[in-house]
């Protein structure tokens, strides 16, 4: 499985890398395999509630519940390359890519519904403990680790960008919610320890509670337009301050994200009334995106004291 290594930032934001992904960086190939990888996932998500719910496995709804984890990861990937292709219109003039952000805090929403419900279920078993039907647990548990190898086997062999590898991981870890699932089984099938159903599912429960968390934190960070990860707005200030010839002071300097990757900033430059100002602009735009990975940037430039500010004060 070479090439597949987690991106910084550890599983939470390879799982939002996945989620906000913009297509510009995918090629046909690589929707291609998002698009089998989700249908896939998605297909056996439903097979694996509907046989949890017959056989009374609630370890097996709780892996379908991160099984929709995964499928939503890999279908906002999917659905964000199409959504990009529009563009922009007069009425949303930054394009759709906010929508897959939307879209992600209602699915984290919907999580800590599911979250809530399985918990209460796993409790209460701890309390009477229920029997359950461990063959069709075990053969459908084995079937959901071998579609997740499938899916991961497609993932894997595509470009490896960044966002390919951390739908992967996420995919690799739900091998684990199978994982889980045989193994109550087993021990049903052979100990008769009717606990092992609700145990192994509150351990499934903290593995979905982590990716709700994070899906939710990052979702609303970037609703609220929160500084995107990775972007010091003091170190923006000063790099430019004292690398850029023509530059005697910046401030109102603001940053937000339309997705997890794509981040805007504008600021108020200072200069003298002897530089070239679209030299200086030229200069303000490509530092930042060489040094900061800011592609789109606005700059306003003042030759004296800021308009903006009432006494004149740089912020």
């Amino acid at each position: 499985m070479a090439g597949i290594s987690a991106p910084t930032g550890g599983p939470i934001f390879s799982l939002l890398q996945c989620l906000m992904a913009h297509s510009h960086h995918h090629s046909d190939g690589d929707i291609s395999a998002l698009r089998k990888a989700c249908l896939l996932i998605t297909t056996f998500m439903v097979v694996e509630l509907v046989v949890g719910l017959w056989a009374n496995a609630l370890v097996l709804v709780a892996d379908a519940g991160h099984m929709f984890l995964d499928a939503t990861a890999l279908g906002l990937a999917w659905w964000a390359a199409h959504l990009s292709k529009r563009g922009f219109d007069q009425q949303l003039s930054y394009g759709y890519h906010r929508f897959q952000v939307l879209a992600a805090f209602v699915n984290g929403l919907t999580l800590v519904a599911l979250i809530i419900w399985i918990t209460v279920e796993a409790v209460q078993r701890l309390i009477n403990p229920e029997a359950m039907n461990p063959w069709p647990t075990l053969i459908v548990a084995t079937l959901g680790f071998i579609v997740n190898l499938i899916a991961f086997r497609l993932l894997h062999d595509t470009s490896g960008n960044t966002n390919i590898r951390s739908a992967a991981l996420h995919v690799l870890g739900d091998l684990l919610g199978s994982v889980a699932a045989m193994v109550a089984a087993i021990v049903v099938m052979t100990l008769g320890w009717l606990y092992a159903d609700p145990v192994l599912t509150l351990a499934i429960v903290v593995i979905l509670s982590r990716g709700a968390y994070g899906v939710l934190k990052e979702s609303a960070h970037i609703l609220l337009e929160g500084v995107p990860a990775g972007v010091n707005l003091a170190q923006i200030k000063t790099t430019l301050t004292e690398e850029i010839d023509g530059v005697d002071g910046v401030h109102h300097v603001h940053a937000w994200g339309l997705t997890a990757e794509k981040p805007l900033l504008t600021l108020h430059a200072l200069i003298p009334e002897s530089a070239q100002v679209q030299i200086v602009v030229r200069d303000i735009k490509q530092l930042l995106k060489e040094r900061f990975d800011i592609e789109h940037s606005t700059i306003q430039v003042e030759l004296g004291p800021c308009p903006d500010d009432q006494h004149g004060h740089a912020h």
